[in-house]
Formats: C-alpha cells, structure tokens, sequence
C-alpha cells in the first residue's frame, strides 16, 4: 500500500500520517506495525461504527473522506489479534494526548473569535477563502435573520427558495418576517419547486452566498446612522435636541424620522416599559434623582411616566415618593433634565444586559396579542 497521504481520523494530533500508523506492510499476523495509516484508520472508524459511536468524518476534507472510503472498500477480514493490536495502538495515543489544537485554519478561527480583532478574524477569512470553512451552509445559518433576508431579496427566486429551506425552521421563520409580504409569499411558494434539487446545485449555492458575506467590506459601527445619533440626542438636554431635530427635518426628513424612532426619553418610559419591570428599574436609581425627576416634570407625556411609576412600584414607597415631591417644590431645567438623563440611562443600561425588555412598536401601536 502507498505511504504517503496517510488518512487520519478528525480526532488525530500527529498529522497526516496518524501518529504512529504510518508503516506499510501487509495486513494481519496478529500486530499492527505492518499496516499502513490509511489500512489503521479504516480498522478504527469499522469498528467504532460497529459499536454505534457517532463519527464526525464529514468533518474531513472531501479526499480525505474519499481516501477513507475507499480504503475500507480494499478491505477484507482483519483478524482479532490484528484488530486488538490496532485499537490497544489507538488507545496509547489518544492516552499521550496532552493538548489538542483545532483542526486546521478553520477550527483555529473558531477557536481565537472574539480573542483576536475582527478585521484581523475578517482578513484571514478572506484570505483563506469560504471553501477553507467546510460546509458554506453553517457559516450562513449564523447570520442574523435580518442579513438573511437581505441576501434573499438580492438574489432569484429559486436561490431564496433553497436557503429558505437550508435554515432551521425557526431561523426561517425569522428571516420570512423581515421580508416584504409579495417577496416572502414568492420565495414560499417556490419552495414547492425545489424538490429535484441535487445536492452539487445546493452547495453551490451556499458557496455562492457565503463568498458574497465573506466579500462584504468590514463595518466600523455595528448601530445605524439613525440609532447612533439617536442615542446621543437622548443624552442631550431637550432644547438641543429640539433644535437638532428641526434642522435635519429641513435636510433629510427621512432620516430626521429614523433619528427620532432611536431617541428615548423621559416621556417614553411609560409607553415602553413593561409594568413588571418597574421595580428593577427603581432598584438600580437613587430616590433623589427620582423625586428630582418627577418634581421636574411638567408636560402631559412626562407626567403620564411619573404614574406609570408610581403604580408600579410598593404603594410605601409611591407615597414617601409623593411626599418628597410636593415638598421638592419647583426644580432647575438643567437638574431636572439631569434627573431625566440619569433615569433613562439606567434604563437602556438594563435593556443592554437584557434584565428587563421594551415593548416592540407592535406592541405599542396594537398592544399584545
């Protein structure tokens, strides 16, 4: 048997050659040094397949798991001594095994993602190209359903069709809802029309997709133009605001309206805040900076959140708050808008650790189902 290219097994440390099965010689006669690393490796994986254990081998490369298979396909009987031989061989290695490396560049990636910046991660993707990554499909099913949904709309059809249809049911489901209805009810009802799709025609396709996501150009910012600004106007005292609002309706009405869905404020809290989530809110802020807050506040909208408040937390506490409030008297602009700066923030800190959850604009136009 040949020597070289020796097939080794997706669990192998020592290369190609499988550690010490490496050496070519007939087969049998009760030992294992004779054998060759491909006649090993198909010895191992018939026999762990025969016992039921679960092997990864479409992890391999396509030849690797092509020289594999044929391999088991020269073979005949082994016998017992030979096969003790072999396992009690396979056994020793894996029991000198003191560190594992991932497999390949791919795995390294895998493993150093979030470690390592990620135009460097982005760079060596690039440069090691998307067929490096084994199956393009599990680089895709990662993405978001909203860049899922965008890679539908660019493309036929019969191509959406097939990644609807790649995706697990819920990431799909997902992806149809970020899709516009008479693109969403095309796109399913082609799925009808896949059933004679072969599995060359599907990868290449995932090949396709995936090469378009890894040639995307590296974002500095992962929020919208809208949301950034958006959540610096939050920040900023009101007359500013007000004043930065009307100049972008008078040059980008558009984006003057992306602009104000991203803002938050004072005023916002009772009409996107879940009841329930009140009490974390008032655990996280100081009592001060509330009763400044409420003592400040003076439009309907913003009076609206200081009973949103109250309601919701211990009738004790809403009374002493009340009380505080009524005493307070009348509050500076810029401590009251700092009052309110303090509050939201808080807020949008325990949105971002995802201890309480806001109402989606569904829920606000429609309330809940």
């Amino acid at each position: 048997m040949p020597h070289d290219n020796m097939l080794a097994l997706p669990m192998a440390t020592g290369g190609p050659d499988f550690g010490g099965f490496s050496a070519p010689a007939p087969m049998g006669g009760g030992t294992s040094s004779g054998l060759s690393g491909k006649a090993k490796a198909a010895i191992i994986v018939r026999l762990l397949l025969n016992e039921g254990a679960e092997i990864p081998l479409e992890e391999l490369p396509d030849d690797l798991q092509l020289e594999l298979t044929k391999q088991m396909g020269k073979m005949r009987i082994v016998d017992r001594d030979t096969l003790h031989a072999v396992a009690g061989e396979f056994a020793d290695l894996l029991d000198n095994v003191g560190l594992h490396f991932p497999n390949g560049l791919a795995g390294a990636l895998n493993a150093m993602e979030g470690k390592i910046s990620r135009y460097t991660h982005s760079r060596l993707r690039k440069e090691a190209g998307v067929r490096q990554f084994g199956d393009p499909w599990q680089r895709l099913k990662q993405l978001p359903p909203e860049d899922l949904a965008s890679l539908a709309e660019a493309e036929s059809t019969e191509v959406a069709a097939v990644l609807l249809s790649k995706l697990d049911t819920a990431k799909a489901a997902q992806m149809l809802v970020h899709l516009p209805g008479p693109v969403a009810r095309r796109i399913t009802y082609a799925v009808s029309q896949t059933a004679n799709v072969t599995p060359d025609t599907v990868d290449r396709i995932g090949l396709s997709l995936a090469a378009q996501v890894e040639a995307r150009p590296e974002l500095a910012f992962n929020d919208t133009p809208g949301q950034r600004l958006g959540g610096i106007l939050t920040e900023a005292a009101a007359a500013k605001r007000d004043e930065v609002l009307t100049a972008l309706d008078e040059e980008d009405e558009e984006f003057a309206i992306k602009v104000r869905k991203a803002i938050f404020t004072y005023a916002l809290i009772g009409e996107r805040m879940q009841p329930i989530d009140v009490p974390k809110l008032i655990r996280v802020l100081s009592q001060p900076d509330l009763v400044t807050a409420m003592a400040f506040a003076s439009d309907e909208e913003d009076v609206a959140t200081n009973e949103f408040l109250l309601k919701n937390m211990s009738s004790r506490m809403a009374d002493n708050i009340r009380e505080e409030v009524a005493e307070r008297g009348k509050v500076k602009r810029s401590d009251g808008e700092a009052a309110f700066s303090m509050i939201i923030s808080a807020m949008r800190d325990l949105v971002a650790t995802g201890e309480i959850e806001l109402k989606s604009d569904d829920q606000e136009d429609g309330g809940e189902d």
